[in-house]
């Protein structure tokens, strides 16, 4: 996963001296951006522009005529150097580090010790878009999308933050009551009366809400949530708000990195899947631990890959939670078996083709095999197998011994519905070739079935992997 270069902060400039060096455009530029905040604004400009000593005289910006010097850089903060002559943004970068004052270079990120990123200003609230100074056109791309989806007096909700925080801090002493507390009221009628303008009525009903407010958490909440097939644009949305604002992210091992980042920073996570080299937990531990959590008062997000109702031993943990007496939600997720009917334009239902859809495992709950697909196979509905890569040469036999024609149509899609999938495409006597290949170290789903042939395979690999040197 690629890293930040330049780590993203808000910098406390209230009161303090901020330096802009330069004559010109950019200098102004830089200019603009400062009058929003409450530094004391210093500009050194020996010849300036008339527009930018115009705009320095309207905001009552300090303007020095000389090049910053040692004595400046002793009270400065922050130096923006905009001059656009090499040797002397060289000359001054090299000055102020000397000094160790943190400089930004114009177009220059080499000299510089901080970027400047595209800003959405909805004061008090601010969002700052950053490419690590490589791609500024870029920034101001995506600033644009969110200016259009935050409203002009956005920052009313920084206001009302603002004048409740030091009685919301007394009220709830805990994290997480206090959290859940400004989670309500971001979201609810105290919220629409301050973007409204009515900011003084929001006040008084937020402060009558945090009245009533218990200083201690309540109960907790588990949220089964489907994670999909692992690409972050097929998490819905609802799952991805859960993500969050949960307290505790309870994933399975195949549950891609990126989704479980999209948790709070402060959000407890706990891996239960299986890893190599490590056993997985077995799922009377994992039930034990989402009763515990839960009842401490947590929202737990037990994510799943896929779905959680398909194959996702959700039916037990929901059993758990029952029996102890604690609430859970359950959050659909997209499915394997639909996310390769995607990948490979295949529709699992087809009209004169295929009726029945089954769902199934190559391995039963206790290691012994499901019984009775089989028989709907040979009829010509489609079978979606779900974890029989290991054993595909059973169950080729057991769907022969059922009658299924060797020339049926099977696909099989490792790591459905993501960037990085495969997949390979051939005739049911074929598919045993698919257990051998080493290289294939995804989860992977077999479609079976007629309507497999009505797919769009153009592209897809041999079940037997083709020694391409040797051909």
């Amino acid at each position: 996963m690629p890293r930040l270069r330049c780590f993203p902060v808000s910098f406390d400039v209230a009161g303090k001296r901020v330096v802009v060096a330069g004559d010109g455009a950019q200098a102004l530029q830089k200019l603009r951006l400062l009058v929003r905040s409450e530094a004391r604004i210093v500009l050194h400009a020996p010849a300036p522009q008339p527009a930018l000593l115009a705009f320095a005289i309207e905001y009552g910006v300090e303007h020095v005529a000389a090049e910053p010097d040692e004595a400046c850089f002793a009270r400065a903060a922050l130096l923006f150097v905009a001059t656009g002559d090499e040797a002397n943004d060289t000359r001054l970068s090299g000055l102020a580090r000397a000094m160790r004052v943190p400089v930004n270079v114009v177009d220059r990120p080499a000299l510089s010790d901080f970027t400047v990123p595209a800003i959405v200003d909805r004061a008090p609230v601010s969002i700052a878009i950053s490419t690590d100074g490589f791609a500024p056109v870029l920034a101001q791309q995506v600033r644009a999308v969110i200016e259009a989806l935050l409203p002009p007096h956005f920052g009313r909700l920084g206001e009302l933050a603002a004048a409740l925080r030091a009685a919301v801090t007394a009220r709830l002493p805990e994290p997480v009551a206090r959290r859940r507390f400004w989670e309500a009221l971001l979201s609810g009628r105290a919220a629409e009366l301050a973007l409204a303008g009515q900011l003084d009525h929001a006040t008084a009903l937020a402060r009558a809400d945090l009245a009533a407010a218990q200083p201690t958490h309540q109960s907790g909440k588990l949220f089964l949530v489907g994670a999909g097939p692992g690409a972050p644009d097929l998490l819905t949305l609802r799952a991805h708000r859960l993500l969050r604002t949960a307290d505790v992210i309870v994933h399975d091992a195949l549950v891609p990195d990126e989704l479980v980042a999209m948790a709070r920073r402060d959000a407890e996570r706990i891996c239960v899947g299986k890893l190599k080299g490590r056993h997985s937990i077995a799922q009377r531990q994992i039930n034990e631990m989402l009763v515990r959590l839960v009842a401490s008062g947590n929202r737990v997000v037990r994510l799943k890959a896929g779905d959680p109702m398909v194959f996702g031993r959700a039916g037990e943990e929901i059993a758990a939670l029952r029996a102890a007496k604690l609430s859970y939600e359950i959050v659909a997720g997209v499915t394997a078996a639909f996310a390769a009917a995607a990948d490979t334009a295949i529709a699992l239902t087809l009209r004169g083709v295929a009726a029945h859809l089954i769902m199934s495992t190559g391995h039963g709950a206790d290691g012994g095999e499901p019984e009775g697909w089989e028989s709907i196979a040979a009829a010509g509905g489609t079978v979606a197998l779900y974890m029989g890569r290991s054993v595909a040469d059973r169950v080729v036999a057991r769907l022969l011994a059922a009658g299924l024609d060797g020339a049926t149509p099977v696909v099989a899609v490792e790591n459905a519905g993501r960037g990085d999938r495969r997949i390979l495409a051939g005739t049911l006597v074929e598919l045993p070739a698919l257990a051998h290949r080493r290289d294939i170290t995804g989860p992977v789903i077999i479609l079976i079935g007629p309507a497999v042939a009505h797919g769009d395979l153009a592209d897809a690999l041999p079940f037997a992997r083709v020694d391409r040197a040797a051909a």
